[in-house]
C-alpha cells in the first residue's frame, strides 16, 4: 500500500501536463501511486498519460468516455486509490522538490491526522512567484493537531482541495465526494475540515499554483459562475444534517456572502448583463440561510439592499479611493518640499565637525563595515557623535539600547545630513540633500566583489533588471574614499565606478573580528548555544547567493535535508540565505520547515554574519562574496558551482572562481557529498588552495581596519598601515595599476 495516491484529472492541459507529471514522479519520495484521469480531453493529454504509464508502473490511467468535469473526474479516480492519503493535484500545477518527503515526515510526526494542510506559492506566466500571504496561519498552528473549533483560523486559508492531503479511511468513512459544476472545492473543503477530528499543518511551500494568462476556468467569463449558489446550498445542507455543526452557520453564512460578492466584483467572471441577476440570487440565498438572531454586518450588509444600491456603493467607494490617493500624493509632495526646504535652511549653517552619519544595507540597521567603524569610533574617538539612519520604526527597534538614530527622509534626518561632516555607508545615500563642500563620504562597500557591479552591469542584460546604473554612478560621484581589502577590489571598484574618489587600502572593518578571534575557541559559542548546537559538532555553513537568471533570485541547488543527512552524525548544517531572499518564498520552499524540525539551522535572520562564520568549521558557498571574508578564518571552504556558466553569462564575474578557488570545487551534488564523506574538504590540497587565496584577497585584513578608518579618515591622524601599504596623506601615494588608471 503506497503512502500517497496522487489523483490528477486532465482536460485540455497538454502544454502543462508533462511538467506536472514530472514534478510528481521525480520526487525523492517514491512511495506513491499516480492516478491520472483523462476527462475525455480533446487534445493530446490521453496519449501523454499512456506514454508515462508505459514507462512507470506507479502510473495508472483512466480514460473517461465523456467529459464529466473536474469534480467528477476526481471522483472517478478515488475508487482506484490504495494509498494511505489522497492528494488531488490539478494538472497545470506542480509539486516543489522534496514536497512529498516533507509531507510524509510531517504526517508521521503528527500521528497520521485526518487532514494535512500545507503551503503553496502562486507562479505567474511572466515568471513571478508570490507566496501565500496567509502562510503565517500554518506556522502559528503549532506542531500538534487540532480541530477547526480549536483553531478556526485554518478556515481563513484559501478553500481549495489541492493544498491538503486527506487520510483515505477518513474520506471513505464519511462518504465525501465532489459535486458537478464550478467551485466544486467549496462543498468538499468545508465539510471535510468541519468533520476532521485531527488536522495538522506543514509550513512549507509544497505546490506551485500556476496563474495562467488564459484558459483558467475561474477566469472564464460565463454564467457557470452561478454554480457557486448551488455549491453553498450543499454546504448548508451538510451542516443542517449534522447538529454538532450548527454553531458554524453564522460563519458559513457570512463566508457565502463574501465569496459571492468577490465573484461579482471580479471584472472577468460574469457577463455584464448577468450581474444584476447574480446579485439578486445571492441576496435571496443570504436571506434564506441567515441564522436567527444574527445581523448582517460589514461588507455583506449590502446584500440586504438592492443591486442599484450595491452599484452606487461601489462607485462611491472607487471615487473615495481615488480622492484619497490624490490627497495622499499631495501630502507626500508637500512633505518632501517642506523637508527639503528645512534641509536647505540648515545647509546654511557650518558643518558639525564631530557629526558622523552611518547607514548599512539600505538602512536596515547597525550592520557590516559601518557598524565596525561606529564601534571603534565610540572606543577611541568619543568626541565623535555617531547617528544611524534606519529605514523604519521596526529597524529602529532592533538597534542596541542607547544608539542614536533617525528615520530616513524624516525632517530630522535631512537636518542632520545637511550639517554632518562625515558619512559612512556600504550602499549609497539618497540623492538629497546635495553633498556640501567639506563633507566627507566614506564608502565601505559590502565585501570583495566577485560578480559584476556598477558600470560593468551595462553589458550584462540579466543583471540590469532592477538596476539604475546612471543613478548609481551619480551617487558614487559623492564618494571621497573607497575602502578596499585587497588589490583586486581596488582595481574593480575604480573600473566599475568611474568617479572621483580615492581608494584607501584599509582592509575590511567587518573582518577585524574574524582576524582577531579566529583562534579563540569561545568565538561563536553564543551562536551555538542559542541554536542548541552541541559543542562537539562540526558546523558546516551553507551560504548561497541569489541568481540573476531566475526571477525572484532563488534557486534550490540541492536537497538540504539530504545534505544534512549525508553529513552524518556529529555534524550540523547551518543555512544562511542571501539577505534579499529573506522575505521571499525561498525559506518556504523547505528551509523553514527543516529548521522547525531541527534538521538544519536557519541563520538567515542572524543580524551579524561574522558571528555565524565564527561558529562554523567549514563554508560551502557558490559565488557569494562571503568566501572572501571567511578566508580570514583560515578554515575549509568548498565552492559548489553546478551552474557556473549560467551565473557568469547572466551576471558576469571578475574572475573564474572555479580556477582560483579557496578550496575544492564541486560541480554536482554527488561531488559535494563525496568531498565531505571522504574528508577531502579539509585535506592538504584544500589548505594549499586556501593559503593562496588568503594571500591574494586578505592582504590588507590585519584586524585593525576599523581603527585605521577612524584615525586616518575621521580624525586625520597618522597610523601604521597594513604591510606594504601606504595610506593617502602618508608619504608617497600607492602606485596605480594600468587597469585602474584606464
Amino acid at each position: 500500500m503506497p503512502r500517497f495516491s496522487v489523483i490528477v484529472p486532465c482536460f485540455k492541459v497538454q502544454g502543462f501536463l508533462r511538467e506536472c507529471l514530472d514534478s510528481v514522479l521525480g520526487q525523492s519520495y517514491e512511495d506513491i501511486e499516480l492516478i491520472a484521469v483523462d476527462d475525455c480531453s480533446p487534445d493530446g493529454c490521453g496519449a501523454i498519460l499512456d506514454e508515462y504509464a508505459a514507462r512507470d508502473p506507479r502510473v495508472k490511467v483512466l480514460h473517461l468516455p465523456e467529459n464529466v468535469g473536474l469534480g467528477r473526474a476526481r471522483n472517478a479516480g478515488m475508487p482506484h486509490a490504495t494509498g494511505d492519503y489522497l492528494f488531488f493535484l490539478d494538472s497545470d500545477d506542480t509539486l516543489t522538490p522534496g514536497a512529498l518527503r516533507a509531507m510524509a515526515d510531517r504526517l508521521g510526526e503528527a500521528g497520521d491526522p485526518d487532514v494535512l494542510v500545507f503551503d503553496y506559492a502562486r507562479t505567474y506566466w511572466w515568471g513571478g512567484t508570490r507566496r501565500n500571504v496567509l502562510a503565517h496561519i500554518l506556522a502559528e498552528a503549532g506542531d500538534g493537531t487540532f480541530t477547526v473549533g480549536e483553531y478556526p483560523e485554518i478556515l481563513d486559508l484559501l478553500m481549495v482541495v489541492w493544498n491538503k492531503v486527506y487520510r483515505r479511511d477518513f474520506v471513505e468513512a464519511h462518504g465525501f465526494e465532489f459535486p458537478p459544476g464550478y467551485y466544486e472545492d467549496t462543498p468538499w473543503t468545508f465539510p471535510v475540515l468541519l468533520s476532521a477530528g485531527r488536522i495538522a499543518t506543514l509550513d512549507r511551500i509544497c505546490l506551485n499554483y500556476r496563474q495562467r494568462r488564459q484558459g483558467n476556468i475561474l477566469s472564464t467569463t460565463s454564467r457557470k459562475h452561478f454554480d457557486i449558489h448551488d455549491q453553498y446550498a450543499r454546504v448548508f445542507a451538510f451542516v443542517d444534517a449534522h447538529e454538532e455543526l450548527w454553531t458554524w452557520r453564522p460563519y458559513l453564512h457570512r463566508k457565502m456572502g463574501e465569496h459571492c460578492l468577490d465573484i461579482l466584483a471580479k471584472p472577468d467572471r460574469l457577463p455584464p448583463g448577468d450581474k444584476a441577476e447574480f446579485f439578486r440570487r445571492t441576496a435571496e440565498m443570504f436571506r434564506a440561510h441567515r441564522p436567527e438572531g444574527t445581523r448582517a454586518e460589514g461588507e455583506v450588509a449590502v446584500l440586504e439592499g438592492t443591486y442599484a444600491m450595491y452599484r452606487l456603493r461601489r462607485q462611491a467607494g472607487r471615487a473615495g479611493r481615488e480622492a484619497g490617493r490624490r490627497a495622499a500624493q499631495a501630502r507626500r509632495t508637500a512633505a518632501v518640499r517642506g523637508r527639503r526646504g528645512w534641509a536647505a535652511l540648515h545647509a546654511r549653517r557650518p558643518l558639525d565637525e564631530h557629526l558622523v552619519l552611518y547607514s548599512a544595507s539600505s538602512h536596515r540597521g547597525l550592520l557590516g563595515d559601518p557598524a565596525a567603524v561606529y564601534y571603534k569610533a565610540q572606543e577611541i574617538a568619543p568626541q565623535l557623535r555617531g547617528v544611524w539612519v534606519v529605514r523604519d520604526k521596526e529597524a529602529a527597534e532592533q538597534l542596541p539600547p542607547g544608539v542614536e538614530h533617525v528615520l530616513v527622509d524624516s525632517r530630522r534626518c535631512l537636518e542632520l545630513a545637511a550639517r554632518a561632516k562625515f558619512f559612512v555607508n556600504d550602499v549609497n545615500w539618497p540623492a538629497t540633500p546635495a553633498k556640501r563642500p567639506g563633507s566627507v563620504y566614506v564608502h565601505t562597500h559590502q565585501g570583495t566583489p566577485l560578480k559584476y557591479m556598477g558600470a560593468d552591469l551595462l553589458g550584462k542584460p540579466g543583471a540590469r533588471l532592477g538596476f539604475d546604473v546612471p543613478q548609481m554612478l551619480r551617487r558614487a560621484d559623492r564618494w571621497d574614499y573607497s575602502l578596499v581589502a585587497n588589490e583586486h577590489s581596488e582595481l574593480v571598484w575604480e573600473r566599475a565606478y568611474p568617479c572621483h574618489f580615492t581608494s584607501v587600502r584599509t582592509g575590511s572593518p567587518r573582518n577585524d573580528v574574524l582576524v582577531t578571534s579566529r583562534t579563540d575557541p569561545a568565538a561563536g559559542a553564543s551562536f551555538r548555544l542559542r541554536h542548541g548546537i552541541p559543542e562537539d559538532h562540526t558546523v558546516v555553513l551553507y551560504a548561497p547567493t541569489r541568481r540573476d537568471y531566475r526571477r525572484g533570485g532563488h534557486a534550490d541547488r540541492f536537497d538540504l535535508a539530504r545534505f544534512a543527512a549525508d553529513l552524518g552524525e556529529g555534524h550540523t548544517l547551518v543555512v544562511r540565505l542571501h539577505p534579499t531572499l529573506a522575505a521571499g518564498p525561498a525559506r518556504g520552499m523547505g528551509l523553514g520547515e527543516l529548521a522547525r524540525r531541527g534538521i538544519v539551522v536557519d541563520a538567515t535572520d542572524e543580524p551579524h554574519a561574522e558571528e555565524v562564520m565564527l561558529a562554523s568549521d567549514a563554508l560551502v558557498t557558490d559565488y557569494s562574496s562571503i568566501m572572501f571574508d571567511y578566508a580570514n578564518l583560515d578554515r575549509p571552504i568548498v565552492v559548489h558551482a553546478d551552474d557556473g556558466e549560467a551565473y557568469t553569462a547572466s551576471r558576469g564575474t571578475y574572475l573564474d572562481i572555479t580556477a582560483e578557488a579557496p578550496g575544492h570545487v564541486s560541480r554536482s551534488y554527488r561531488e559535494l557529498a563525496w568531498l565531505f564523506a571522504s574528508g577531502s574538504w579539509r585535506d592538504e590540497e584544500s589548505a594549499r588552495l586556501r593559503a593562496a587565496f588568503r594571500t591574494r584577497f586578505c592582504a590588507y585584513d590585519d584586524g585593525r581596519a576599523a581603527e585605521r578608518v577612524v584615525r586616518t579618515l575621521l580624525l586625520g591622524e597618522p597610523m601604521e598601515s597594513p604591510p606594504h601599504v601606504r595610506i593617502p596623506g602618508q608619504g608617497r601615494a600607492p602606485e596605480r595599476d594600468a587597469l585602474a588608471s584606464a
